[in-house]
């Protein structure tokens, strides 16, 4: 692989990677989270973006939030990433916290990073080998990785509510239309059920293929567009704890579609007991 190779795009299939496994730059990152973190089988030579540990902020209650520069910086050094190098990020459920990987790497500062289409089971349903074990959680040589923030990718709740209240933006919520509705209830307890008001709801799994794939961004962009409008401003996405409203994000990034931002607290922070409204039923379900 060529150290400057440009990515084939915010994604990549299995076999473009297994191509170019191996080669200087390149890492391989498994980025799972929650039941499927310590998943028996990896890609090889894949080490652990650990979204449940070390690569969230140790400081807030709020789960899955992004660290400082510095702790961020620390963390994917160890993991042997270069400034110059090149990373493709997974994870074993298909299309799921790989995209909140990517996500927190390009608002680093860091552009050349993929996600692997399919995940794990794309991997092996394509044939492909696999090690044994979980992913190391350290590579044998620290990389020279440093973050540079980008302002505005990762926004809180005064943001949402600016962009609740701008005729321009759009507000996409990424968790099931029940959770939305308010009629399943929250994983996490002590959350209300609901919305945000004036947000609209695209359920992540809805930009998946049966296999857990991306579907073809023509039907991606079928799916924003009665959404987000013809011509709209910024986008906003949210979930439950700001790791599926990364799906969402990369989904339309490859829709075409700009000014992109994550609420990183989700509804792990607006859910809270506190006087930021909460709305229920399906109004929001188109814009």
């Amino acid at each position: 692989m060529n150290p400057r190779e440009p990515l084939p795009g915010p994604l990549v299939p299995p076999r473009w990677l297994r191509e170019r496994l191996g080669t200087p730059g390149l890492v391989v990152l498994d980025a799972s989270v929650g039941a499927h973190r310590d998943a028996a089988r990896r890609v090889p030579g894949a080490l652990r973006f650990d979204i449940d540990g070390a690569l969230s902020d140790p400081d807030t209650p709020l789960p899955h939030t992004m660290p400082d520069a510095a702790r961020f910086t620390r963390e994917v050094r160890k993991l042997g990433v270069d400034d110059t190098g090149t990373v493709v990020v997974y994870d074993t459920a298909g299309i799921y916290s790989a995209a909140r990987a990517r996500w927190m790497l390009r608002a680093s500062g860091f552009d050349r990073v993929a996600v692997l289409d399919g995940g794990l089971p794309g991997w092996e349903a394509a044939g492909l080998p696999v090690e044994d074990g979980p992913p190391a959680a350290e590579a044998p040589v620290p990389g020279g990785f440093t973050a540079r923030p980008r302002d505005g990718w990762f926004v809180g709740s005064g943001e949402v509510a600016r962009a609740l209240a701008d005729p321009d933006a759009v507000v996409l919520d990424a968790r099931t239309r029940g959770r939305f509705a308010g009629t399943e209830p929250e994983p996490r307890g002590g959350l209300r059920g609901g919305h945000m008001p004036g947000a609209v709801n695209l359920p992540f799994g809805e930009l998946l293929d049966a296999e857990g794939r991306m579907r073809p961004v023509a039907e991606v962009r079928g799916l924003f567009a009665p959404l987000v409008g013809e011509r709209p401003g910024r986008l906003v996405f949210t979930c439950g704890s700001g790791v599926t409203a990364c799906v969402l994000a990369l989904g339309a990034e490859l829709a075409g579609y700009g000014d992109l931002a994550v609420y990183d607290g989700s509804w792990s922070d607006w859910g809270r007991p506190s006087d930021l409204p909460v709305a229920r039923g399906q109004a929001g379900v188109t814009r």
